[in-house]
């Protein structure tokens, strides 16, 4: 049977609220301003799937991945913050209790930030690595460990923290920004998404009660990581969209004005070239996108693996574009802060986060070696 085409969207989407000058400033300056976060946060855009009954907007797959590129072509730093939203949302979502939902995800749809944390020093793209202890003592879990790059933390109200449990098995814990024990450290002088929170973080000896664990803990580790994981991969495949529009608008337009040779640039072949390829990888990743998106949607389990294409694709196909985009403006484009020396910038970062372009290619291999159906 073929797959569903993506149907159309259900409502409009809305506009940003901050420019290119906003975003260009906040990129060198290293930090988004708090108000403009929560304002985004107060809408619901940050995680706009959250059901209505939980005061979210109940949006598709495919709607919030449309918005989720929108914003990407403005601010990758800032649809980082949504990526981690999305994360934290959909973990509270997928593992927790009735009144773990009813109480945390409205929070999110209403100013709060969220982050979450994975990544340690020992344990990047190998996740099963994670060393954090999660112990119980009595109605408490106490948390000790060290998390590495954890996207959004410099302003998160509520970090998701996951660690193992005695036993071997996994948890996560909403842990307070407040919370005894938590310290967050900026990174410093990031190479890309300069101004999206990237933090490590110690917990020693944090406290909570048990009722913090979503779920109740003792999950497979597997299992945790995928619910959070991919649809924080098909998050910055959106991402990746937006950055490859972004791209294409600031190619083509230099191209078309600028005259050399007593021509402008998009009549001279090679050049003319870069802009086909540029629309290429442009339409290729939002079609792999609205494909993950529909498929989300309909609830269908090929999903995960549709995720990880998409997301292979984007991230590849930006880090790529991006070069060309900045190949094509030449000086114009090389400056800091100029929306393709950042999306060049942000690209790479890409390819790293949320499963690195080589984990995407061990997992497509093994699918096609397993047959490759679809």
């Amino acid at each position: 049977m073929p797959d569903p085409l993506p149907g159309p969207l259900p409502g409009p989407l809305p506009d940003i609220p901050f420019g290119a000058d906003e975003a260009a400033a906040w990129d060198l300056a290293g930090e988004v301003p708090l108000e403009v976060l929560r304002g985004l946060g107060k809408s619901g855009l940050l995680c706009a799937e959250v059901p209505v009954k939980h005061g979210g907007l109940g949006e598709s797959s495919a709607w919030t991945g449309e918005f989720t590129a929108r914003l990407g072509s403005a601010c990758s730093s800032v649809r980082s913050v949504l990526t981690s939203q999305t994360i934290a949302a959909g973990m509270i979502a997928r593992l927790g209790s009735a009144a773990q939902r009813a109480e945390l995800l409205p929070r999110l749809v209403s100013g709060d930030l969220a982050a979450a944390a994975f990544s340690e020093p020992d344990a990047g793209s190998d996740l099963g690595a994670i060393a954090t202890e999660i112990r119980r003592e009595g109605e408490d879990v106490v948390l000790t460990g060290r998390k590495s790059w954890t996207t959004a933390a410099r302003y998160a109200d509520l970090i998701v923290v996951v660690g193992r449990e005695s036993d071997g098995s996994a948890a996560a814990v909403v842990v307070p920004r407040t919370a005894p024990g938590l310290t967050i450290t900026p990174v410093a002088h990031p190479s890309g998404c300069r101004a999206a929170g990237h933090s490590d973080l110690t917990v020693d000896d944090v406290r909570l009660p048990a009722d913090a664990v979503l779920g109740g803990g003792g999950l497979p580790l597997p299992l945790l990581i995928t619910a959070a994981i991919s649809p924080g991969r098909l998050s910055v495949a959106w991402g990746c969209v937006g950055i490859l529009r972004a791209c294409l608008d600031a190619a083509t337009a230099h191209a078309a004005r600028r005259v050399q040779f007593g021509k402008p640039l998009a009549q001279h072949q090679l050049v003319a070239r870069h802009l086909a390829d540029l629309l290429v990888a442009e339409r290729s990743a939002t079609l792999a996108c609205e494909a993950a998106s529909a498929k989300v949607d309909a609830r269908d389990p090929g999903h995960v693996l549709a995720t990880v294409l998409a997301k292979q694709l984007a991230a590849t196909s930006a880090a790529r574009a991006s070069a060309t985009a900045v190949q094509v403006l030449g000086s114009a484009g090389a400056h800091d802060g100029h929306p393709v020396a950042r999306a060049h910038r942000d690209a790479k970062l890409m390819e790293i986060i949320e499963g690195s372009s080589e984990i995407c290619s061990l997992l497509l291999a093994e699918h096609a070696l397993a047959g490759g159906g679809r």
